[in-house]
């Protein structure tokens, strides 16, 4: 059990880091010191192109998620540089190889998203 410590540990820390952050927001609505006073530009659509309040079920450019799709396709695949690039010294060859190869299949769909236009936003 006290192998499970840590884990216990980390959760509590993490759970009690969100609820400080909770309570101090909660508390100072309450008190006041930042009252919820919504106006023009809070209410703009900023992030996603949409006005906040508006009908949900309103019909959008598919271009948003192939963007997020892209963004996550990439992501996910540098995510995988990260452990190469810790035991890059002690990798054998055919390790690096191998890498050479993820990167070659990586440039080329980069390559094939440019030419396709999935990048351009018109």
């Amino acid at each position: 059990m006290y192998n499970y410590l840590s884990i216990l540990v980390f959760s509590g820390i993490g759970l009690g880091i969100g609820l400080a952050i909770y309570s101090v927001n909660f508390l100072s609505r309450y008190l006041g010191v930042t009252p919820n006073k919504p106006n023009a530009t809070k209410n703009s659509g900023f992030e996603c192109g949409f006005d906040s309040f508006d009908n949900a079920r309103i019909p959008f450019d598919i271009r948003f998620y192939l963007v997020a799709l892209l963004f996550i396709i990439f992501d996910l695949e540098t995510a995988f540089l990260f452990p190469w690039a810790v035991a890059f010294k002690t990798l054998p060859f055919l390790g690096i190889v191998s890498m050479i190869f993820f990167l070659s299949i990586l440039t080329a769909g980069f390559i094939y998203e440019w030419y396709v236009g999935a990048l351009e936003w018109e």
